[in-house]
């Protein structure tokens, strides 16, 4: 990694390299492979002959090639960066982790890796959490119940299908666990300060546990007890790397994996979850609400966010993240937010931005308060949530 070619990029701001900088298959495979996190334009004569690359609302590091990596800064600060992270996948970060004074998100990743890491081996201390699953398998011995069905039907057969419940640490919540450490040992990102600490906390899952693949939304909506419930934090951890690091980014021609944030999904998941903390009493918030049209069920709106006014049972807004920079709301936008509160039955509608816009909303459309609000990234994030909670019950 340190004799890499680093090539730093923010989000929406241009960067000019000159053609010699970056190899035209560089670039190609850039733009390939990345197009979606960067936009790529190739020397022209409508760029002065240069390369224009241009991060489009990601940020983290992309390992392209053994010899060019490139780093994509985000615009808001790290440290409210960080704050949207801790709110968005539950992380409930200590000052003791050191990860809020991270000074790069690399940097980040590695101390958040290193911290799965430590609370693994201390769980595995204690032992891993075990469960009794319902296992079939034909025995020369008794065991558990007996299939008597199929004795009756086989009376000449010695061996007997017993049906029993065996105690073992290999379930989903280890699996878990394991399949995520393993990808983040072999991503290539972490130094040897966390490495060997990665690697030691996978070993000792290892040998209790089939690795296979996971998705995100397996540590989500897990149910946990009195035996298990140091769990959540972990799964949250997960979850975290498993998003940002997912199925759709492989390893090219070496053996490093991206690391990978959609701010625009950070932004929906952090007003969410800050919601979720600050509302008042009497108001609920339901995300990514699916609603169905028409009879058979095929068709359906998805909802970002629907707030609901829980003493009179009824919807009160239809709220939608746009993370993007705009003087004012889009016409598809608006035209959007009309249809989601009219399938709804609501009469007020709010599309939130990551800033003030120049040309803000607030029109009565078909009966319907449309208006477009400001949680804001920069400054302090409490401040720009009570703000915005503020005028989000005017």
């Amino acid at each position: 990694m340190t004799q890499a070619h680093l090539i730093e990029l923010t989000e929406y701001a241009p960067a000019w390299l000159a053609p010699e900088t970056l190899p035209k298959a560089v670039g190609e495979k850039l733009w390939r492979e990345y197009r979606q996190q960067v936009n790529v334009e190739f020397p022209s004569p409508i760029t002065a002959e240069q390369w224009r690359l241009t991060a489009q609302g990601w940020v983290g590091y992309i390992p392209l090639t053994p010899a060019f990596h490139f780093v994509l800064q985000p615009k808001v600060e790290l440290a409210n960066l960080f704050r949207m992270l801790e709110y968005a996948y539950h992380l409930e970060f200590e000052r003791g982790d050191g990860l809020i004074e991270c000074r790069s998100l690399l940097e980040f990743y590695e101390r958040l890796a290193g911290l799965l890491a430590r609370r693994v081996l201390e769980r595995g201390r204690k032992g891993f959490y075990r469960a009794y699953l319902a296992e079939t398998e034909q025995l020369p011995y008794l065991r558990g119940r007996v299939d008597l069905q199929q004795a009756a039907r086989r009376p000449g057969q010695v061996k007997l299908q017993c049906h029993y419940q065996e105690q073992t640490a290999d379930i989903e919540e280890n699996q878990i666990l394991a399949w995520t450490l393993w990808r983040i040992a072999r991503g290539g990102l972490c130094t040897e300060r966390v490495l060997p600490g990665v690697r030691r906390a996978y070993r000792a899952l290892q040998s209790l546990v089939t690795l296979q693949p996971f998705s995100p939304a397996a540590c989500l909506q897990r149910f946990y007890n009195r035996l298990n419930d140091d769990y959540q934090p972990l799964h949250a951890l997960c979850r975290f790397f498993l998003e940002q690091s997912g199925p759709a980014h492989q390893a090219g021609d070496h053996a490093m994996l991206p690391f990978l944030v959609d701010m625009a999904r950070l932004y929906e998941l952090f007003v969410a979850e800050w919601l979720k903390a600050h509302l008042p009493a009497g108001l609920a918030l339901k995300a990514q609400e699916r609603v169905h049209l028409g009879s058979t069920g095929q068709l359906y709106f998805e909802v970002d966010l629907v707030l609901y006014d829980l003493a009179e049972g009824a919807v009160r807004a239809v709220l939608d993240t746009k993370y993007k920079r705009a003087a004012q709301p889009a016409a598809e936008d608006i035209q959007q937010m009309i249809s989601y509160a009219h399938t709804k039955g609501c009469s007020e509608a709010v599309l939130i931005y990551p800033e003030r816009l120049a040309q803000p909303l607030d029109e009565t459309i078909r009966g319907i308060r449309l208006r477009s609000l400001p949680f804001a990234l920069a400054g302090d994030l409490e401040e720009s949530g009570r703000q915005f909670l503020e005028l989000l019950q005017q």
